[in-house]
């Protein structure tokens, strides 16, 4: 398996880079980060007590604009690269594209902050991180080989609306994130599995 979920919703992808998504909770220091994405500036998902666990000399953080000062302070301003939603980027040799991410009818991720999900093409595999955002009309038509989404509730989507999504994108396989820890109960992502047709479901131990 090429990428894990380390608690709740921190991603990393392995292959030619090693990519960190939402650093969370890193339980090891392994200063091997090639690039850092954050999706937001919230604590669950730009974490520099966690991010310098992961940070090397070299690492580029990729993150939205409230949270540019912070990122400068870890790795330089060379070193990041500012995003808005529904662009698309290239840094380095890392194809990605931004995506919306944003609540309907919640107050924790209002869409003028302008936060985002990210697809991430490595080493020709597309990976679709969501963010934290309810089931928008902006993202079902999303095109990709691995999808991650939040399933907890509360604060993104639960369960339920998640497989709803899950059901209609043109992706092979979904990983569900963020329960059982800031939001949502342990058994959401087997919940989450079962009602998700004709995909594969990978759930984490988290």
């Amino acid at each position: 398996m090429n990428f894990s979920v380390n608690c709740n919703n921190s991603i990393r992808l392995i292959g030619s880079k090693k990519i960190y998504i939402d650093s969370y909770e890193i339980k090891e220091e392994t200063h091997d980060a090639d690039y850092i994405f954050c999706t937001h500036s919230h604590y669950d998902h730009f974490s520099p007590k966690d991010i310098k666990k992961v940070l090397k000399s070299d690492t580029k953080i990729i993150t939205v604009q409230d949270a540019k000062l912070d990122a400068e302070k870890l790795v330089g301003k060379e070193n990041v690269l500012i995003v808005e939603p529904n662009q698309n980027y290239t840094i380095d040799d890392i194809s990605f594209s931004t995506t919306y991410a944003f609540n309907v009818d919640k107050p924790f991720h209002p869409k003028d902050k302008r936060w985002v999900g990210y697809i991430i093409e490595l080493d020709g595999t597309k990976y679709y991180i969501a963010g934290d955002t309810d089931n928008i009309p902006e993202i079902r038509k999303i095109i990709a080989d691995v999808a991650f989404l939040p399933v907890g509730g509360t604060y993104t989507m639960d369960y339920k609306e998640a497989a709803d999504l899950a059901n209609v994108l043109n992706v092979n396989t979904v990983v569900p994130t963020h329960y059982g820890s800031v939001a949502g109960k342990k058994e959401d992502g087997e919940n989450f599995k079962r009602l998700v047709k004709n995909k594969e479901v990978v759930v984490f131990d988290i």
